[in-house]
């Protein structure tokens, strides 16, 4: 296959195109200009000016956007919820009126999405047929799902990835988790009843490979593993794989302090039950399917150096 990449950079986007080129598959990075290592066969795009090098797109099986700026790496001002919605929509619209206007369009179109379109679901089970939430995070992702409409238009089966808290010792959520139980400050967030839905980064690699190679796929599929956990779980459970105590508990009222009052309450102390319902219907199989021993997998040589230490 002849898959493009959007968003290749970052952490599912590089891990998904070494995946595939494992396996044999040529990979198209869709980059910036200003992006470093530009190479020869890259599809350059500039989101931010409407421009996109459309040539470049002709003739691929499958394209996976994932470009987006980063929801919860800083505090949501009003610039910075401005380009987080507007590199969702804006890319998006661009990308996929682009690949509708090809004489040939690919096969099928991978998009990146959030399971934040649920908001806060309390402990009600959310599946794909779940309506939106409110809240910031939920205006995004309908916003950047919506803007997929020109490649849905032009008949290209179209996947919106809703991805949950991605799991790697390489990046993303888990080492800023880690970080506080290392130093046995390990606490849950507020009440800790709120589910927190997750899935690890190989698991998230195999979902969009599904995607890609299941026709039956199409529309709203939950990139969530199938045993979900609390916050309170969660904590607990990092603490028994680093041997480390979980005696502390984070207030809401810090929380908000700390990160903001609103990324506070829709990204730490909100609940989503989230069920990939639609990945068990087509039959996918996750490597991960529970929180504990996945984490004891991806840590497995920090385990090692820890396993001395008591637990108190």
């Amino acid at each position: 296959m002849e898959v493009a990449i959007t968003g290749s950079n970052g952490l599912i986007g590089s891990a998904l195109a070494r995946s595939l080129e494992h396996d044999g598959h040529l990979v198209v990075r869709v980059v910036r200009p200003e992006s470093p290592g530009v190479r020869e066969d890259a599809v350059v795009w500039d989101p931010r000016n409407g421009v996109i090098d459309q040539e470049g797109l002709a003739g691929l099986d499958a394209v996976v956007h994932l470009a987006g700026a980063g929801i919860g790496d800083r505090r949501w001002t009003r610039e910075r919820k401005h380009e987080i919605l507007r590199s969702r929509t804006d890319g998006t619209a661009l990308l996929t009126s682009a690949l509708g206007s090809l004489q040939s369009p690919p096969g099928v179109l991978v998009c990146g999405s959030a399971t934040g379109l649920y908001g806060d679901g309390g402990d009600r089970e959310l599946t794909e047929s779940s309506p939106a939430g409110l809240g910031f995070r939920a205006e995004v992702v309908k916003a950047w799902e919506a803007a997929a409409a020109p490649a849905i238009g032009a008949g290209i089966r179209t996947v919106f990835v809703r991805t949950a808290n991605v799991l790697t010792p390489d990046g993303g959520l888990l080492p800023y988790l880690l970080t506080p139980f290392r130093l046995g400050l390990g606490a849950r967030f507020g009440s800790g009843r709120q589910w927190f839905p997750w899935i690890t980064l190989d698991d998230e690699v195999a979902v969009i490979r599904s995607a890609i190679e299941t026709p039956t796929l199409r529309g709203p599929v939950n990139a969530a593993a199938p045993e979900p956990v609390t916050n309170r779980m969660l904590a607990s459970a990092i603490g028994r794989v680093l041997r480390r105590p979980v005696p502390w508990i984070a207030p809401a009222p810090v929380l908000r302090l700390i990160a903001g009052a609103e990324r506070a309450d829709e990204a730490l102390l909100s609940s989503a039950r989230v069920a990939p319902a639609a990945l068990l219907r087509a039959g996918f199989t996750f490597r991960d399917p529970e929180l504990e021993p996945a984490l004891r997998r991806l840590l497995a040589p920090e385990q090692a150096d820890t396993a001395r230490v008591p637990v108190r």
